[in-house]
């Protein structure tokens, strides 16, 4: 188990997509943002969803996903559907 399960929201699934994306530390995760760690995930599994971006932005910010507040995940829910394939 790396520091990236550690994080809210990275099940043992999520932290293999950030692994793969090239990402291995919570520092790095939170360098490149949930919305560009999203997009690389997206490059290799087009079925990237929008609860997958809410839990990216969840974990950078120590909280589970649901809790977002509803501004973020409204700002998340635009990115999400002007990117989605």
């Amino acid at each position: 188990m790396s520091e990236l399960a550690k994080l809210p929201n990275v099940g043992k699934t999520l932290e293999e997509q950030l692994l793969r994306a090239g990402i291995s530390t919570p520092e790095e995760l939170l360098q490149k943002g949930s919305r560009a760690a999203w997009l690389l995930i997206q490059a290799f599994d087009p079925s990237a969803c929008y609860m997958r971006l809410c839990a990216l932005e969840g974990a950078i910010r120590g909280v589970r996903w649901h809790d977002l507040e509803l501004g973020v995940k409204a700002e998340l829910k635009e990115f999400y559907n002007a990117h989605k394939l």
